[in-house]
């Protein structure tokens, strides 16, 4: 049983009376709970205990509050009260009857088109309006998107939303965000805005065409690092029958510098909008596609124009000013970041062919360094490739230590910069391991299990019935899904039992009215089934028989009982009874002594 079940039942400030658990987070336990002024269910949303003192993830629970707060939109979840005492601090939220849409799209796979549109289109509404207002969201995902049985989406978790005018709240380094969606500037430090929400948004318009993530690796550093300078396997190559202008917005959304994306919701929503009337429409944009693994045709058709056009002259300047004769007289050494010494770049030359830079690129020496991004930049620049792994077997040195590199210090290489790369190997340490826990609702638990132990995660299990999650099959995960655990962690899965099955007596009908009978099943929860009519002695209308014996426990609403009513006596027994005791014989008798009497 759960530490926080223990809630069900009290009632938080003479108002919120907790009916049931519904959910739980790394920061948070969420109750279903009725609210006893409004006559209303509500959900409630408690800071978990263990970290109830913890000054970050205080401000980052009351940032949540604040957020949502300063905004009034259909396609975000609304708060009502919050409370923040030293022994409980809860935010009192809109009660939601629905599913994330990362459990919609686990159990259904990658959505159809129409689905897809008209989830991004509410999103995109939701974002609009919250920009507005100065907010960024800094986490959109899946699991924060709450899908309704009617289609409709609200957007929800501010937690570590970016307010304005105001000191953004921290959680140490899940306050960036879920790897999976963050934004190259949230991967890599660097200053954000509402287009980093925009591109995030691309992340999960990727997922829901696809099924698939763009860029997957087995650690959360891994990941981020994908989403800085990785390219992704264009939608269309997963699923040709996806349209060339969901794949264009998907592709500017999805751009590594915010300048190239779209620069509002608003103007996303807008090309959103025009597919979404016509699916064959494209779009005209005016700079390169981002680099993705197949090569993009130019579309046929020009309707839209992406971004400010000042902003593109000089990725056009640049292009055609890149290669001129002076540049391999003039330039000689570049110096770049780097750790332990930095790396020098020498001996430009121009290449015969085609005016190429020639440059020899040096490998510096890593090996004791600790892996950062701002190095990995350098490193890139430079002209490396850096691919990383893990050593699981050395603890000793902290996370993201390089224990080896190939080639190894002072190793020279001769590359055309901009066209050639260095790999670089490096071995890292992972330290104390990290694993980010993901999406296992509506997974057989027992692959779930073996998955989790796997990677060195602990699983504990309860059970409760679900009309909705089949049999056998896990219902929620505490931590949920995104969360970062440690080697050892306990995860607890909330299996289905499915259906709960509910006993009903079969009551004694024989001897009632029809009606009465008929009223008294449907109470039971049974049903009526073949009802036929026979003579008897009982009164017309009357149960005679039942076809299952009284007191019997059945599964209610699966069985039918069959009647045999009375129509009561048949028609030869009712008839008046006729006097045959004297014959004709002798009334003719009777009649001659009567007429004697009379005439002597």
């Amino acid at each position: 049983m759960n530490k926080y079940d223990n809630y069900v039942g009290s009632v938080f400030d003479e108002r919120y009376k907790i009916v049931k658990r519904i959910g739980e987070g790394g920061m948070a336990v969420v109750f279903e709970a009725f609210d006893l002024k409004e006559n209303r269910i509500v959900a409630v949303k408690v800071l978990k205990e263990e970290i109830a003192h913890d000054s970050q993830s205080v401000k980052r629970f009351i940032n949540e509050s604040k957020a949502v707060s300063m905004m009034s939109h259909p396609n975000i979840v609304k708060i009502f009260d919050v409370s923040v005492k030293d022994d409980l601090k809860y935010i009192v939220m809109e009660h939601i009857d629905g599913v994330t849409l990362k459990s919609y799209m686990m159990q259904k796979g990658s959505l159809s088109v129409q689905e897809a549109v008209n989830y991004t289109e509410q999103i995109l509404r939701a974002l609009d309006h919250a920009h507005t207002k100065g907010v960024i969201h800094r986490d959109i995902k899946p699991q924060n998107v709450l899908l309704l049985k009617d289609g409709k989406i609200k957007v929800t978790d501010f937690g570590i939303a970016q307010l304005p005018n105001a000191e953004t709240a921290s959680a140490g380094d899940k306050a960036i965000g879920t790897v999976y969606y963050i934004s190259p500037e949230q991967a890599s430090g660097r200053p954000i805005d509402s287009r980093s929400d925009i591109y995030s948004l691309g992340v999960v318009m990727y997922e829901m065409l696809t099924g698939k993530l763009p860029f997957n690796a087995d650690s959360p550093v891994s990941v981020a690092l994908m989403q800085v300078n990785s390219e992704y396997i264009a939608p269309r190559q997963i699923d040709p029958s996806i349209p060339v202008g969901i794949e264009q917005i998907i592709t500017v959304a999805m751009r590594k510098k915010p300048e190239e994306r779209f620069q509002s919701a608003r103007q996303m929503l807008s090309w959103i909008l025009q597919v979404k009337n016509d699916p064959t429409v494209t779009f005209k944009i005016e700079r390169p596609e981002p680099p993705v693994r197949q090569e993009q045709k130019k579309p046929a058709r020009a309707d839209v124009k992406t971004g400010p056009e000042k902003a593109e002259e000089p990725e056009k300047k640049k292009k055609y000013t890149m290669f001129p004769i002076i540049l391999g007289i003039t330039l000689s050494f570049l110096m770049v970041i780097g750790i332990s010494g930095g790396i020098i770049l020498s001996k430009f030359i121009r290449n015969n062919r085609a005016e190429e830079e020639t440059v020899t690129v040096t490998a510096p020496q890593l090996v004791g360094q600790v892996m950062t991004e701002e190095l990995r930049r350098g490193l890139s620049a430079s002209g490396f490739k850096v691919i990383v792994e893990y050593d699981d077997e050395d603890k000793s040195k902290s996370a993201n230590t390089v224990l080896a590199q190939s080639p190894a210090a002072g190793t020279e290489k001769s590359i055309v910069l901009g066209k050639q790369t260095v790999d670089l190997k490096l071995t890292l340490s992972r330290g104390e391991h990290s694993v980010v826990l993901q999406d296992v609702t509506v997974s057989d638990y027992r692959q779930v299990k073996i998955l989790l132990e796997q990677k060195g995660l602990k699983c504990e299990e309860e059970y409760e019935y679900n009309d909705n999650i089949p049999l056998g099959y896990v219902i929620r995960s505490s931590p949920m899904a995104g969360e970062v655990l440690n080697e050892g962690d306990t995860v607890v899965l909330t299996i289905s039992k499915g259906q709960k099955v509910k006993y009903v007596q079969v009551p004694n009908l024989v001897g009632l009215t029809e009606k009465e009978a008929k009223n008294i099943l449907k109470e039971a929860e049974i049903a009526v089934g073949k009802i036929t009519y026979e003579y008897s002695k009982k009164p017309n209308k009357t149960v005679i028989s039942q076809s299952r014996a009284p007191f019997d426990n059945v599964i209610a609403n699966s069985v039918k009982i069959d009647l045999v009513v009375s129509k009561g006596k048949r028609p030869e027994e009712t008839a008046k009874p006729v006097d045959t005791s004297s014959s004709g014989d002798d009334k003719k008798d009777e009649n001659k002594d009567e007429n004697k009497d009379e005439n002597p």
